[in-house]
């Protein structure tokens, strides 16, 4: 029997970024095999309109393009057919950060979700899970430190009888430091609890799933699943047409990053260690405050072409263009553009941090350096930039890997099957009775 499943999660495509393109292909992977799938989400295409009131701005300026207008009439602008989605504004007030955080330090777990500062706070969606009665077997939210939409996930969840399955995108950080901060950011305790009312918690790595048991999520609901790649959506990019417009030449050697450019990704780190070898770089990707504030002080911006975001022609010929793929990030719980630069045979390099410190064997198909050490970052990027045979060897062994270890069929089959084994809710919540709110006192009292 087809299931009706909802998916929470902060923002959706055309939001660029992994959990967001995560989100869409298992929420289009469902429907593709029957199931009924809702998408409930905010209007953010960027990151800042999860707090802040870009459109706003965008009216004011005169300079709002079609899709901001779409997304003004809450219209799911770029979405698939097959998947409903309804979007949501996040409030924006006066003093918004400093209020929030006040109201976040009282010892309420539930308050706590909603009142995270960084947090897109729709005031309607929380209103609308208590009222929605539709067909339901199962509630699905994404990804952490997000937490607002996830406790509305819950509050659904929770009200319907119907199992609660969690997507965190737990970002580790720094193995080797105790007090990491990207690590102490999505343990806080809000985002414990809510790990723990999980009746499935999907983790992409081994360390990410020890996380998850080390933090309270018993053994048999921690799941180990893992992300996947679609050769034929990343690869088959044009080498001379890319490297034409970025103006190098064939045999200049260039290093590619893909990612929010931002200090956290490790943006910041790659063009201080391409400073320090003189090597060319080719950014892709939004662009985050912290990062242009870093770009108005770089000295060596000769070395470095700024792309912004990739259509999926552009990712193509970005991956075809590049000789190297480097993403010394702290806050990546797996790292899909790895296994995308891998499906194009180019050597990865990234930081012994988060996801890909579990994902790239190093000195097998990458390299990986020691966390926030820049001088480390630059030796190994001079090794790869200088050594045409191991580029080639490490490339190739990622190539073979992602076709027989990263497969999407895979990977979401592993959700499948736990969403078959959860959802036997009643026929009556299933034909969608507006049965009595259910709240359970956990969820009251944020315990």
């Amino acid at each position: 029997m087809p299931l009706h499943v909802a998916h929470f999660v902060p923002r959706y495509p055309p939001a660029l970024g992994g959990a967001e393109s995560y989100a869409r292909r298992l929420s289009e992977y469902l429907t593709a095999a029957g199931d009924s799938v809702t998408v409930w989400t905010t209007t953010a295409v960027t990151l800042e309109e999860m707090w802040t009131d870009t459109l706003r701005r965008e009216r004011a300026s005169g300079t709002g393009g079609p899709l901001a207008r779409s997304r003004r009439r809450g219209t799911p602008a770029g979405d698939r057919s097959v998947v409903s989605v309804t979007r949501y504004f996040p409030l924006t007030f006066p003093l918004r950060r400093y209020v929030l955080k006040a109201i976040s330090l009282f010892p309420i777990r539930t308050l706590q979700s909603l009142a995270q500062p960084v947090n897109p706070i729709c005031p309607a969606m929380w209103r609308d899970v208590h009222r929605f009665s539709g067909p339901l077997d199962a509630v699905h939210a994404f990804a952490f430190p997000y937490s607002f939409p996830i406790v509305c996930a819950l509050r659904l969840a929770r009200r319907r009888r119907v199992p609660f399955l969690l997507t965190p995108f737990l970002h580790l950080g720094d193995p080797t430091d105790p007090r990491d901060r990207t690590r102490r950011q999505y343990t806080r305790p809000h985002l414990k609890w809510l790990l723990r009312q999980a009746d499935a918690v999907f983790a992409q790595t081994e360390s990410e799933r020890g996380a998850v048991v080390e933090l309270g999520v018993p053994e048999d609901r921690a799941i180990l699943q893992g992300l996947g790649v679609d050769a034929a959506e990343c690869t088959g990019g044009g080498r001379a047409r890319a490297r034409c417009q970025w103006g190098v030449s064939d045999t200049e050697m260039v290093v590619g990053h893909l990612a929010n450019n931002s200090v956290e990704k490790g943006t910041v780190d790659l063009l201080n260690a391409a400073a320090d070898t003189g090597t060319r770089v080719v950014l892709a990707g939004p662009e985050m405050p912290n990062f242009r504030h870093f770009w108005d002080t770089f000295p060596r911006k000769e070395l470095v072409t700024r792309l912004g975001p990739l259509t999926e022609e552009q990712k193509r010929d970005f991956f075809a263009g590049i000789d190297v793929f480097a993403l010394p990030s702290r806050t990546d719980s797996f790292g899909l553009v790895l296994l995308e630069a891998w499906a194009n045979g180019v050597p990865v390099l990234a930081y012994r941090a988060g996801g890909p410190a579990d994902l790239v064997r190093h000195g097998v198909d990458g390299f990986l350096a020691k966390c926030g050490d820049v001088t480390d970052l630059a030796n190994r990027l001079s090794e790869l930039t200088t050594d045409a045979a191991l580029r080639s060897r490490l490339g190739d062994a990622g190539r073979a890997r992602v076709a027989t270890d990263f497969r999407w069929p895979d990977k979401l089959r592993v959700v499948t099957e736990v969403l078959e084994r959860l959802a036997n809710p009643p026929r009556s919540q299933a034909r969608g009775d507006d049965s009595p709110p259910v709240v359970a006192a956990s969820l009251r009292a944020g315990q």
